[in-house]
């Protein structure tokens, strides 16, 4: 990792959170939360996106079975719609940190905001790639949100959502403009909005 973050916290109650799902037009944003152990180290822990697919899906499965806590939580597109994307991320990231077992004594958050919550924490601008046990989360969360996808591709043929998860590539514009709006789609986006009606 390059640019290695120092926290003012030291010890093993150290959360990392990252979430994973803001940019895309369907499907919940996902957020994950892991506290790491000190005492077994993982190999290469790095942003995400930075990792192929199999890679994620095997440092995924090494995070699960090593660390000394982690959970996987969600806003739904519902919620998204209801309180705005940057809010439903931060309610997904205080619903994964609130689901440690045990509880974190402090928490760095990737990006620049905090959620409103009672943890000691700091947030860590490209914490995903700065921070292992973020790097960490940004990974199970993407494994987590990509398999979803993956799920609403077979329950919504046609739109590509095992392709380009959701995002507003061309491919995922022209099937919603000749398919229509799903579901699993979010209303208060732009390239959503104009095809409801009303919009």
């Amino acid at each position: 990792m390059d640019d290695l973050f120092q926290p003012d916290f030291e010890g093993p109650g150290l959360a990392g959170v990252d979430e994973v799902g803001r940019g895309p037009l369907a499907g919940d944003v996902v957020a994950a939360a892991v506290i790491l152990d000190p005492g077994q180290p993982i190999e290469g822990l790095r942003d995400s996106k930075k990792l192929t697919e199999v890679r994620r899906e095997e440092l995924a499965q090494v995070i699960r079975e090593k660390a000394l806590a982690w959970s996987v939580a969600r806003a739904s597109v519902a919620e998204i719609d209801e309180i705005n994307i940057l809010q439903a991320s931060l309610l997904a990231m205080h619903r994964a940190v609130a689901a440690l077992d045990p509880q974190p004594e402090y928490v760095l958050v990737d990006g620049n905001r905090l959620p409103r919550w009672q943890y000691a924490s700091e947030p860590v601008v490209k914490g995903d790639d700065r921070v292992p046990a973020i790097a960490a989360a940004s990974i199970l969360a993407k494994v987590q949100r990509d398999g979803e996808l993956r799920a609403l591709e077979e329950q919504y043929p046609g739109y590509g959502f095992a392709a380009h998860k959701g995002y507003p590539t061309a491919s995922h514009l022209k099937a919603l403009q000749e398919l229509g709006v799903t579901p699993v789609h979010r209303r208060s986006f732009g390239p959503v909005k104009k095809l409801l009606p009303g919009g």
